[in-house]
């Protein structure tokens, strides 16, 4: 009879439990920006848009990962996930919250999704 291996390593804990408490909990507070539609745009539903979602869990992940790194943790999440990120998700002429406001609230699916042809067999 064969023990089951043993882990070497224990698996690091989350700080935040999903990605909407990392999103209200912490990015929301961090994140002071003129956002006023024009230059900038979010979306107090960001939940409902898919590449938000996606987008923000991606950096949630990897807050949590480079949390652990003391030294160049916290650049390396602004420099190379935060900041491209956001860029992106803020954008108010072609970013996920484009048609939504942050006054006045989200604007379902006004956007359809990218075109893709059959695949051929």
């Amino acid at each position: 009879m064969t023990a089951a291996a043993e882990p070497t390593e224990e698996e690091p804990q989350f700080y935040f439990a999903d990605v909407y408490a990392f999103v209200s909990d912490y990015l929301a507070q961090m994140i002071r920006r003129r956002v006023n539609g024009t230059s900038t745009t979010w979306c107090p539903t960001w939940w409902e848009h898919p590449e938000a979602g996606a987008r923000l869990s991606a950096m949630w992940l990897a807050w949590e990962h480079l949390r652990q790194d003391p030294a160049l943790g916290m650049s390396t999440w602004w420099l190379h996930h935060a900041d491209p990120h956001l860029r992106i998700l803020m954008d108010p002429d072609n970013g996920p919250f484009a048609a939504c406001s942050p006054k006045d609230g989200h604007t379902a699916y006004p956007f359809d999704p990218l075109p893709v042809d059959a695949r051929p067999e």
